[in-house]
């Protein structure tokens, strides 16, 4: 096939995009910014658009297919042009669901945790030597993309995100899917500009349970109970298994699992990561991998990039970056990394940095979420306000939401960095969340911190 990506510098879109031209398909694309590490991944390859911007020249009738991302609007050139002779559009979902009709669609979704979990049994598979295709949200390592597909392997593997499909297309991802075997690891109320109350966000993931294929499986996280109760009440016939947070102990820095052939140390921590393995467990004995296959292949998962990952580690200082925003994501990363690390004083920072966050109302939600840290820091830009056209926020409004009277709050990224930098290092965990870059925080830099 010929297809034509537009918008093809976006992390999801690169990577389907190597993924097709790796299985043989003729790829050309447009977009109006690509950053790295897209534009040096699209470049091996000869895919890199050779000019930035639209071009609707680029859409003629020798191509079979066009796929549409969210960074394009509705009223893109090419689309348009696409539109006007009769091409095909898909989403990035309804593509992927295209590749995948003939296998088992293993469908991994939820607010929190499907990057954490996808990688989880990616990582298990992979040391078990069992190939699947897959689409994951995340540079794992051990895997050269973030999708792969081919055309012998039975199962695919992919990460239901609920945001929006594509600029025409207003349905969540994960509904276009229909899965076969599907896991919800939870819901917290997020992307409030799309779903304006929590319970719009909730009817979500009803209708995600009604499109499993009937027969199909569901595995979900018992302990969320708006998400039991959904399980409990569907109407659709399918499977139900039940999971929740394992036994463990922390030793010396050190999380141990009690799994049934005894005391079993892991890389990760956290029991909101806890959580996510034993989902994660379900899910790879449906796909054929034995209980105790697993344990010795989980033992070995450092985690996936971004999510709780260890960039620093010296004699005075140590550094994890996380993607958590959401507030019960900030409160169960806070509260994970300051019970790993009891004996030393963490610092917890958190970059305001997505639409929901910045948005006065939904502020309300991050009270106590950052309790746990003996100091907090809030950064936030008042550009990033402009730039998503949000009414302006205030410091005072932000010691509100959070509740927390020694709360430090910063509104410009040199500020901030400094009084990253300066700070005594001494017996300190420094804890980085965001799904931003902190202002241009520079990571390599903060290894020569004193």
């Amino acid at each position: 096939m010929n297809l034509h990506f537009i918008a093809i510098g976006g992390s999801a879109m690169h990577n389907l995009a190597l993924a097709l031209h790796h299985k043989g398909y003729l790829i050309t694309g447009s977009d109006d910014v690509i950053f790295e590490p897209s534009k040096s991944k699209l470049a091996a390859v000869d895919l890199l658009p050779e000019q930035l911007g639209w071009f609707p020249e680029k859409i003629h009738n020798k191509i079979d297919a066009v796929i549409l991302g969210m960074h394009a609007k509705a009223d893109n050139p090419e689309l348009l042009r696409a539109k006007e002779i009769g091409i095909k559009i898909y989403s990035y979902p309804e593509f992927l669901f295209e590749q995948s009709k003939n296998k088992t669609r293993v469908v991994i979704g939820g607010s929190h945790g499907k990057t954490t979990i996808t990688s989880m049994i990616l990582h298990v598979l992979h040391y078990n030597g069992k190939e699947i295709d897959f689409m994951v949200g995340a540079q794992l390592e051990g895997f050269s993309t973030m999708v792969h597909l081919t055309k012998e392997n039975d199962f695919i593997l992919l990460e239901g995100d609920e945001y929006l499909s594509s600029p025409i297309d207003r349905r969540p991802k994960f509904h276009l899917y229909k899965p076969n075997i599907a896991l919800l690891s939870g819901i917290a109320w997020d992307h409030i500009n799309v779903f304006p109350t929590y319970e719009n966000y909730l009817e979500q993931f009803k209708i995600f349970v009604d499109s499993i294929i009937s027969g199909g499986i569901l595995v979900y996280n018992e302990e969320d109970a708006d998400l039991k109760e959904i399980a409990e009440n569907t109407t659709n016939q399918i499977r139900k298994h039940a999971y929740k947070t394992p036994d463990y102990t922390i030793q010396d820095g050190v999380t141990i699992l009690n799994t049934p052939e005894g005391d079993l140390p892991i890389e990760v921590f956290g029991a909101h990561n806890l959580n996510n393995l034993a989902g994660a467990k379900w899910i790879c004995q449906h796909m054929g991998v034995d209980e105790d296959d697993f344990y010795e292949a989980i033992a070995t998962f450092k985690g996936a990039s971004k999510r709780l990952e260890k960039i620093v580690e010296t004699n005075a200082l140590l550094v994890y970056k996380d993607f958590a925003h959401s507030p019960s994501k900030v409160m169960a990363t806070t509260n994970a990394v300051k019970a790993q690390y009891a004996n030393k004083k963490l610092v917890a920072c958190l970059e305001l940095h997505t639409y929901s966050s910045l948005t006065p109302e939904f502020l309300k939600q991050y009270k106590f979420s950052l309790d746990a840290a003996d100091e907090a820091v809030v950064f936030y830009s008042p550009e990033a306000l402009e730039i998503k056209k949000l009414p302006p926020i205030d410091q005072q409004q932000i010691f509100e939401a959070f509740d927390r009277s020694d709360l430090t709050v910063f509104t410009n990224a040199e500020g901030f960095q400094a009084h990253l930098r300066n700070m005594d290092h001494t017996n300190k965990v420094l804890l980085l969340m965001s799904s931003g870059d902190y202002g241009g925080l520079d990571f390599e830099e903060m290894k020569n911190w004193k």
